[in-house]
């Protein structure tokens, strides 16, 4: 402990005061001694300490600034009367609360919201069933709210939040703290029927800050296997005895023990791999400590057992998606958890996190409640444990009227909107439709559908080491594309790309493995198909510079295996002729293997067939007949002449030699060999044909692979009205016609005679008189209109003419004095009149031609057939 003496200031009096002495005596003399007794050092002090402004700490008020509340309905800036007694209630709850309980944390009863209104937690939770499919399950909503909002620590990390806004501005703004996390995922859940509640708690840092550079991806965890639980065997009564077990039982006990001992090994070394890589950048295999360890605040979702088939219950880290156990070390410890009809307080111990405690809520001794709730089954304490409080059947009088009185301190509705999800911002998923995600060696960023021009939607790096600076691998997942790509795997340690396909292709691919340095045809590369819809049923292609081995499944001919050795090019000086331009590598072996056909003998059935080129020889093996452990074979030499075509080939018995199992089968006559021969001549050729093919599939293959890469084209539905052109095109293109169609409609309906009826008709009907007058006049008014313009052009005709004249008369008198100059404008002028001249006299014949149907238009329009129809009701009027 320091003492007086070394707080003191150099030259300062550290004598102990005289109790004798006035407080007034003793304050006189100090300061009579302050400014003699003060040194230089001490004035050099009082100096620097003057130099520093101490402001007083200003109280951040939470205000709406964010928000309009102008935009916002009543419900969120005013409460009800019912709102106003539930906020009295919980208020009368948290005294009682602190009150007992002076060493725990507040409770997170009453937060504002945007508006700055009051509200209690229970009350902002909206249950809401968003109509996309994704959100039916847990996973999909929990994904949803982690990749499309951006997470807000708690400032500071041990104190509850002030303000909980509504789950719909959260999702307009796009950000939150874990509580409001939380609510909106909460919301979701109870809409979509799970029994979801909302937890405020303590947990770890890194599960605060939703820093998961300690935890693997998910992407990179593998699936566990299911195993499939085995059948037990019905034991009939007159089953036969399976046969005694004659192996020795210290064997099968050896070799337990030495299966045991492996898998124990195994375990370790996997135990020993995973430490490894726990390890940190600073080398530490556990974080380093936390100084507000147990203190940080936050917030998680809660999802119980019952309904929708939920098994057990688990806990849903909001800033990840991710389930955790309701044991999980992540979180440390419980204060309260709520949903939209109670609030619960947690009376559990917590020393040991979140280990041991039980969430049966209607316990009243593990869980006070804040409203009766009939929700959950109330348990109380009786004489053998505890009793269903539901199900006692005598009830006092005094209880009954107790129930009466709280009947109105039931949960009000939630004054939130309900929460509302376009499709456009469903789609993007992320913010911006980016999101960066860090793992333990690995980073994983995830992109909105259509949002790059390749279809990417989420690619996944991995890393040697923690810094994130030695690439190993590289995966990426793609949606909608054209060629059908699905995910594309690129290792940068060994150089292979491997590219995954759906269904649909051209050629069947279903996986293409090759490396990156070398991506051409005749080179490394796998080639898997979906065999189940080719013809040939290939089901797997690995090609290197010298070989070629294909594998197929469910043939006619019982083919499953091809195998072909290629030989180096030969080379060839000067041009190439035309028919080896190709210069296809040669074959030197060609091996087919095939399946057992039943319907044949063993000794006829043939189990590989060798072509062997270079030699001009062909072995055959057959398949092994069932009581022998060899099979025969059977060798033929070509013929001298047998790449002749139209060749008679030669055979002799020395061109054959064979290898029977049984001694007594029946030997092959002469005829039967010399067929056989010229059959495998033929399918050698046929082999030889299938291997070109198969070639030139490889070539076409990657061909259309570039053409894919350089020409990214994605696959949009015709309902995506947004993002399709075509169908953008086409709308508009129906959107113009209807306009022409209508505007087509809209010239034809002009009435011709409306000025000549506003002029000369007065009252309502038309008399006889008015309708030859608007014949008359209607005519005439035509006629002087047609034939003023055809004056018009005359007038327009004779001027052009006759400038032209003069023009020309001016040139011929000038001519021999006119330099380069004004002849050319003479020449352009005479063009410009003479173009003039023509358009005039083909516009004087077109109008002479067109006034006479103008004039049968006029007479047959509606108004005037109206008019003629009139005029004839009246003369048979007079007539009659």
């Amino acid at each position: 402990m320091a003492t007086e003496d070394e707080f003191a200031l150099p030259g300062e009096d550290t004598k102990t005061p005289d109790p004798d002495k006035d407080e007034d005596e003793m304050g006189e003399e100090d300061e009579g001694k302050t400014a003699e007794e003060l040194t230089d050092d001490a004035e050099a002090l009082k100096k620097e300490l003057d130099k520093i402004v101490v402001h007083p700490p200003t109280i951040q008020e939470l205000t709406a600034q964010e928000f309009d509340p102008a935009e916002f309905p009543a419900s969120y800036k005013d409460n009800l009367p019912k709102e106003n007694l539930v906020l009295q209630y919980a208020e009368n709850f948290r005294l009682q609360y602190v009150h007992l309980y002076r060493d725990r944390k507040p409770l997170l009863l009453n937060p504002i919201n945007e508006c700055g209104t009051e509200k209690f937690v229970c009350t902002t939770i909206r249950p809401t069933q968003i109509e996309f499919k994704e959100f039916y399950g847990w996973e999909g909503c929990a994904e949803f709210v982690a990749d499309y909002l951006n997470f807000e620590t708690l400032e500071p990390p041990y104190e509850l939040p002030k303000r909980l806004i509504s789950p719909p501005s959260i999702l307009k703004r796009q950000k939150g703290n874990c509580f409001e996390y939380s609510t909106l995922l909460c919301s979701l859940l109870a809409g979509a029927g799970y029994d979801s509640y909302v937890v405020s708690g303590y947990a770890t840092h890194e599960t605060c800050l939703a820093d998961e550079s300690r935890e693997i991806c998910p992407l990179m965890k593998k699936k566990e296997e299911k195993k499939e639980e085995e059948k037990k065997r019905e034991i009939k009564k007159y089953t036969v005895k399976p046969p005694r077990d004659l192996r020795s039982k210290f064997e099968l006990k050896q070799a337990a023990k030495e299966k045991a001992e492996k898998e124990a090994e195994e375990e370790k070394r996997r135990k020993e791999e995973e430490d490894k890589i726990a390890l940190n950048y600073l080398g530490v295999r556990e974080a380093p400590p936390d100084p507000l360890y147990g203190l940080r605040i936050h917030s998680w979702v809660l999802v119980l057992s019952g309904k929708r088939e939920v098994p057990e219950s688990f806990f849903i880290e909001p800033f990840t998606g991710l389930s955790h156990p309701v044991n999980s070390p992540n979180y440390l410890g419980i204060e309260s958890v709520w949903n939209h009809v109670n609030y619960w307080v947690n009376m559990q111990d917590c020393s040991e996190g979140v280990k041991g405690l039980t969430y049966d809520l209607g316990d009243c001794t593990k869980w006070e409640y804040m409203f009766p709730s009939i929700d959950k089954p109330l348990k109380i304490p009786g004489e053998d444990g505890f009793e269903d409080f539901e199900d006692e059947e005598d009830e006092d009088e005094d209880e009954e009227n107790t129930a009466n009185k709280l009947e109105h301190l039931d949960m009000p509705p939630s004054w939130v909107e309900i929460i509302k999800l376009s499709l456009k911002d469903f789609q993007m998923r992320c913010p911006h439709g980016k999101k960066v995600k860090l793992y333990k060696r690995a980073k994983l960023e995830k992109f909105a559908h259509y949002l790059m021009k390749d279809g990417l939607i989420s690619k996944l790096s991995i890393y040697e080491n923690r810094e994130l600076t030695d690439l190993v691998t590289v995966k990426e997942y793609f949606a909608h594309r054209i060629d059908k790509l699905l995910q594309r795997v690129s290792n940068h340690r060994s150089g292979w790309v491997t590219e995954h396909f759906d269904p649909g292709r051209s050629h069947c691919l279903k996986e293409h493995q090759y490396k990156s340095s070398a991506p051409g045809p005749e080179n490394e590369r796998t080639m898997i198909f979906y065999n189940e819809a080719r013809v040939d049923g290939l089901i797997k292609r690995v090609e290197t510079p010298a070989e070629m081995t294909e594998e197929y499944s469910d043939r006619d001919d019982f083919l499953y295996y091809k195998h072909i050795d290629f030989g180096k090019r030969p080379k060839k000086f000067g041009p190439q002729d035309g028919s080896s331009s190709k210069n296809e590598r040669p074959i030197v072996k060609m091996i087919k293997k095939f399946h057992r056909n039943v319907s044949k003998p063993a000794c006829d059935d043939v189990a590989e067939l060798i072509y062997l080129v270079s030699e001009d020889k062909m072995h055959i093996t057959y398949h092994t007949e069932d009581p022998r452990i060899a099979a025969s074979t059977r060798e033929f030499v070509k013929p001298a002449n047998w790449a002749e075509k139209g060749a008679t080939l030669q055979f002799s018995p020395d061109m054959q030699q064979s290898f029977q199992v049984d001694a007594s089968s029946r030997q092959n006559k002469q005829v039967e060999l010399y067929q056989m021969l010229l059959n495998l001549l033929k399918a050698e050729d046929l082999c030889r044909t299938r291997v070109r093919d198969s070639e030139d599939e490889v070539k076409d293959i990657l061909n259309e692979r570039t053409k894919e890469e350089t020409t990214l084209e994605l696959d949009i539905s015709v309902y995506d009205t947004e993002r399709n052109e075509k169908a953008k095109k086409h709308r508009r293109e129906l959107e113009r016609q209807q306009l022409e169609e209508k505007m087509r409609k809209q010239d034809m309906e002009i009435d011709y005679l409306a000025p000549f009826i506003a002029r000369i008709v007065q009252g309502d009907k038309i008399t006889r008189e008015e309708a030859y007058t608007l014949k008359t006049e209607a005519l005439k008014d035509l006629k002087d209109r047609l034939i003023n313009k055809a004056n018009l052009i005359q007038a327009r005709y004779e001027k052009e003419t006759q400038m032209l004249t003069e023009k020309q008369a001016w040139y011929h008198q000038n001519q021999l004095s006119c330099n380069k100059e004004d002849e050319e404008k003479y020449m352009t002028f005479c063009q410009e009149t003479l173009f003039k001249i023509h358009m005039l006299e083909l516009r004087l014949a077109r109008h002479k031609e067109t006034a006479p149907h103008k004039i049968f238009l006029i007479l047959s329009s509606h108004s005037y057939k109206e008019m003629n129809n009139l005029l004839i009701s009246n003369c048979a009027s007079e007539i009659m």
